[in-house]
């Protein structure tokens, strides 16, 4: 049987260079795909976001959420906090799901939870 190997959700997003700019300001590495689509890439260890412009996009209509499992949710809640990313962020606390995470809803309209296994 084949092997998944990875994942890596494509978001939209209404500005491209914005939403690279946001990424980057999170401690990811962000790129524009060097061709004529409005495409983009965010990158963090083993994390990957792919984000498709889409300027008709309207956050209020529509929704994209996305968990990532992080080794410890207290760092990058105050790494997240200290870069001004814009949007809202929720401060960590622990689920009765054996997860502490927190959320962080972009300028898009994207819901990050960010968790950390604690069972």
């Amino acid at each position: 049987m084949a092997a998944f190997e990875s994942i890596a959700p494509i978001l939209p997003v209404r500005d491209l260079d914005a939403a690279l700019d946001r990424y980057r300001r999170l401690g990811f590495a962000a790129r524009a795909y060097d061709g004529p689509q409005r495409y983009g890439f965010a990158d963090r260890d083993a994390v990957s976001l792919h984000l498709a412009e889409s300027p008709g996009h309207d956050p209020a209509s529509t929704s994209s959420m996305v968990y990532l499992y992080v080794d410890d949710v207290d760092a990058v809640f105050a790494e997240w906090s200290g870069r001004s990313p814009g949007g809202h962020l929720v401060p960590p606390e622990e689920k009765p799901w054996g997860v502490r995470e927190f959320s962080y809803v972009d300028a898009d309209g994207t819901l990050h939870r960010v968790g950390e296994r604690r069972a």
